[in-house]
């Protein structure tokens, strides 16, 4: 998908990844919407990049419904949707409450569900479209005091290949975007508890665990959706892990690859 001119759906859009991934995009052509809970900053890395600024708090039903059906009777149709957003909780799951568990399941792995149900319809009506999911390698592998995070991801990384093998064939392309730490305010609060931290630096110490910065991140999302590619992992040298955890499914993929859907 060549992304001069595509219309471009980033939530998350206001700091951070989400907003690396917003400046990249438009500066390769994009129109950009980007969605975020912070109107103000929002608004501030929209109007730099020439997007639409549509401030929505996902984790309420009631703003993400219909979401992507608004957006187009405003704006046009959405070619490529990037699920970005995404909350943290660094704690001991012993320290965590009912209300914790329900803020990052529902914003790491219930909206990005939920704004796919929404677009892929649409865009397979209209014979094209892409949908990018950020994860994290944590889906793979977590560390102590990463409970909530790493499982949400899990949940996302495993609906996304089930997803991906359900559409094989159609006009929607799919890529799973998997990254270890990122220098952002969120591995800022990962590294405020002890027993993660103590995990980073092992790993990084061993050079298994770099991190990367937020513009090679952007600059990969942009290139796999440019090449149509399915599975992006940062850093590079950490591949091993997904590909292992997503064995399985390769497995039945190849087994009922002949059945109708």
């Amino acid at each position: 998908m060549d992304l001069n001119g595509t219309r471009v759906l980033v939530t998350g859009a206001s700091r951070g990844i989400g907003e690396a991934i917003a400046r990249e995009a438009a500066s390769r052509g994009a129109k950009v919407i980007g969605v975020a809970r912070s109107a103000t900053a929002l608004n501030g890395v929209m109007q730099s990049v020439g997007g639409v600024a549509f401030p929505c708090d996902l984790s309420v039903e009631s703003e993400r419904a219909d979401l992507v059906a608004r957006l187009e009777a405003i704006h046009g149709p959405i070619d490529l949707v990037i699920n970005n957003a995404g909350v943290d909780d660094t704690r001991m799951f012993a320290q965590t409450s009912a209300l914790d568990v329900q803020r990052v399941i529902t914003l790491n792995q219930i909206v990005p569900i939920e704004l796919m149900r929404q677009a892929v319809p649409l865009m397979r009506s209209r014979g094209k479209g892409h949908v990018v999911n950020i994860s994290s390698l944590a889906a793979a592998g977590g560390f102590a005091g990463m409970t909530l995070y790493c499982s949400s991801k899990a949940g996302l990384s495993g609906f996304h290949r089930v997803l991906r093998h359900e559409l094989k064939g159609s006009p929607v392309g799919l890529t799973i975007v998997e990254i270890g730490p990122i220098p952002t305010d969120m591995l800022a609060n990962v590294k405020g508890l002890r027993a993660p931290e103590q995990m980073f630096s092992r790993l990084r110490r061993l050079q298994l665990l770099p991190e990367v910065p937020r513009e090679r991140v952007a600059r990969a999302v942009c290139n796999a959706v440019e090449r149509g590619t399915a599975n992006v992992c940062l850093p590079k040298r950490a591949k091993i892990y997904p590909v292992l955890v997503g064995l399985p499914q390769q497995i039945v993929n190849l087994l009922t690859s002949s059945v109708k859907r």
